[in-house]
């Protein structure tokens, strides 16, 4: 106890000193990366998920393919150890990324044969409720309270559910469908995922970044971003979710982050916009998750970019998001070049020497990363702060040290030192007193230190509402 009074009565000394320029950083999002072959069967998996988190990195989004994971039908859908489940590769990341700092963002996607009359994994279940047992079953694995399995406390149901490459039909007699059938998809996977781990986030959408509105016929069929999300309000106006992924990707591989388009296409330059309208239709702030951006080099792709515009574009993106005030994550695709199954998108060559990009991403992430907060009017808040790192040395319930200081532009208002305890899903949550004024914006800067001595900085952009 000695020890541990005295390494944060250092911390509050050090805070008490820091410079009014420290608080200068915009922390806006999560960053990371999208990359399974990669970070799950790849035979460099610690070196990669090692490299990735030296770039700033907070979080690993991952695919859970339903039609991979259960290509047979469990007998016993809510145990995970049933011998159906072929799991063993996502167990291992989930369990490895805390030692990195990283956290696991899971989307679930893709219907196994046995549950869709034996059609394609577009198809959705016959019965939705095989999807909420399996999306249970994933929850309650990684909720933190089984040792050995560790945490995944953000989900996304589908992929590009406005292709048909993902999603039939997008179209029946020449009217939209999908978003209402989606509806269905989203809350029997929300459903689970709840029942699973009440505390995870669970994001709609993960909508791709164009559609044609109109049938064209077989598997191009497509519906754009914003109509679909428009459309999935009407069909389902009281749909519970946390926040909407989406693909932001130019239209054109050789194209930069800045192209403009023609919403309701939703690429970066019309994000904002996009913000806007869910808010509106949605009656709330909804959160935007960028859960695959990316840009592939040549040689590999011939209708790529060079290496240093892709290290130019990729600095551009991520300020970009951090500027919008929707966007709460952004997450590039892919990590590290593989193999010609894959994009050609990585921060590092299929040896691992790295890109350009690799340098330019690094300095653009490591100053925005961070989590964003819209509190009311008051006296402060209670966070959420995640902090994957201790959850790696420490049981639920270990008490962490916090000691912060809340800035307003230039001028430090507040520090404070209040108790945290570590909870299941990787987060403390300490108090933070202040009296915040309507309309402004506060950067709050924390350390943050175990029994171990293992020390963490985090940031808070805040802003009252």
């Amino acid at each position: 106890m000695l020890r541990t009074t005295r390494i944060a009565l250092i911390v509050v000394l050090a805070l008490m000193a820091l410079p009014a320029a420290a608080a200068k950083a915009n922390p806006r999002m999560q960053i990371g990366f999208f990359d399974d072959p990669s970070f799950r069967w790849s035979k460099s998996t610690a070196a990669n998920l090692e490299s990735a988190s030296k770039t700033g990195a907070s979080i690993m989004h991952v695919l859970a393919d339903w039609s991979q994971i259960a290509a047979s039908k469990p007998a016993s859908p809510l145990n995970g150890d049933d011998p159906a489940y072929k799991i063993s590769d996502l167990d291992a990341l989930v369990r490895t990324a805390p030692k990195y700092g990283l956290q696991v963002m899971i989307t679930i996607t893709g219907t196994p044969k046995w549950a869709n009359g034996g059609q394609t994994p577009n198809h959705p279940p016959t019965n939705l409720a095989d999807l909420t047992d399996f999306a249970r079953m994933l929850a309650a694995r990684y909720n933190g309270l089984h040792p050995g399995y560790g945490v995944v406390t953000r989900f996304a149901i589908w992929n590009e559910p406005n292709l048909q490459l993902f999603l039939t039909p997008q179209f029946e007699n020449g009217q939209i469908v999908s978003p209402a059938a989606y509806a269905k998809l989203f809350a029997a996977g929300y459903a689970g995922i709840k029942a699973g781990n009440p505390l995870a986030l669970v994001a709609a959408g993960e909508t791709s970044n164009r559609g044609h509105n109109t049938p064209t016929g077989g598997v191009s069929d497509s519906v754009a971003p914003a109509t679909f999300a428009r459309l999935l309000a009407i069909a389902a106006p009281k749909l519970k979710f946390d926040a909407w992924a989406t693909h932001p990707y130019p239209t054109s591989p050789n194209l930069p982050p800045t192209q403009k388009v023609q919403y309701p296409a939703v690429t970066l330059t019309t994000l904002q916009q996009f913000g806007s309208d869910l808010q509106t239709w949605w009656q709330r702030r909804v959160p935007i998750w960028v859960t695959e951006y990316g840009e592939q080099t040549k040689p590999q792709y011939p209708l790529g970019v060079s290496t240093a515009q892709q290290a130019a574009d990729a600095r551009t993106a991520i300020q970009m998001a951090a500027k919008n005030p929707y966007v709460d994550m952004f997450v590039w695709f892919i990590f590290r070049d593989s193999s010609s199954q894959t994009w050609f998108s990585g921060l590092q060559n299929v040896n691992g020497s790295k890109k350009p990009s690799y340098t330019t991403f690094s300095a653009a992430a490591k100053a925005v990363v961070g989590q964003t907060y819209y509190i009311p009017e008051g006296m402060g808040f209670t966070p959420n702060i995640d902090v994957p790192q201790f959850f790696n040395y420490n049981p639920p319930g270990s008490r962490i040290g916090v000691t912060y200081a809340v800035f307003e532009g230039k001028k430090k208002i507040a520090v404070g030192q209040p108790p945290a305890s570590l909870a299941a899903n990787e987060t403390i949550s300490p108090a933070i007193s202040f009296r915040d004024v309507k309309g402004h914006d506060y950067t709050v800067v924390l350390k943050l230190v175990d029994k171990h001595g293992v020390t963490v900085n985090y940031t808070l952009a805040v802003f009252a509402q």
